[in-house]
């Protein structure tokens, strides 16, 4: 059976992992970049941006670990792109450009069901009306035997959290404080009891923290 991961998902100290206010050019509301400044100094965003140079320590080593394995990927509308209800407008095709990085079939969760955009690249969005069992059925469909990633936002993990869909979960501890936006480990209680928890330092003054689900034997 494939997995279901999650990769690179940065969350504040006080566990908040975007802020409040999105908007078209604050994607992370008022977190702006700081969530995420780890990420661009990696060789691995940098390549992703066709430029030279980047870290190629600790925090390389989990960024480029993202697409491994990976078929097609499951988000949530506010990932796409920061409107609400009905689509307004079919010309804009989310915050990547006309060659987004995933390459593969995007599904992204919405109660406003349009047509499939086939990107550059690779990448197709597929607009889709469905809860987290059916949206994972569907995305294996379309990838047999390879892994799916949840790309968020928070609440679509959140909710793959709660509907035990999740199979790894990479969260990057990053040591700022955002006082408010949405929370990640909201009714997430014992969670330990599902993964094995390990962490690390890095450097940068981030802490990489990855929960493996545990072996029905170790339950």
């Amino acid at each position: 059976m494939s997995l279901v991961r999650v990769h690179n998902f940065s969350v504040s100290l006080d566990g908040f992992g975007t802020g409040e206010g999105q908007t078209m050019e604050a994607p992370f509301g008022h977190a702006g970049s700081r969530l995420h400044g780890w990420f661009f100094q990696t060789r691995t965003f940098r390549a992703m941006q066709g430029e030279p140079g980047g870290s190629t320590g600790i925090d390389d080593l989990f960024a480029r670990d993202w697409d491994r394995g990976i078929g097609a990927e499951i988000m949530g509308r506010g990932k796409f792109g920061p409107y609400r209800g009905p689509w307004t407008d079919h010309e804009w095709n989310g915050w990547w450009g006309e060659d987004p990085p995933f390459h593969t079939p995007v599904l992204v969760l919405t109660h406003h069901v349009r047509p499939a955009v086939e990107m550059q690249g690779g990448t197709t969005f597929h607009f889709v009306d469905a809860a987290p069992e059916d949206a994972l059925a569907l995305a294996r469909q379309m990838c047999p035997g390879q892994d799916i990633r949840i790309g968020g936002g928070v609440a679509t993990v959140r909710e793959f959290l709660a509907a035990d869909l999740i199979d790894y979960l990479h969260i990057v501890v990053v040591p700022i404080l955002l006082d408010r936006g949405e929370k990640l480990w909201k009714g997430q209680e014992a969670l330990e009891d599902r993964f094995e928890i390990e962490s690390v330092s890095s450097p940068s003054g981030v802490t990489h923290v990855t929960f493996t689900r545990r072996r029905a034997s170790e339950s």
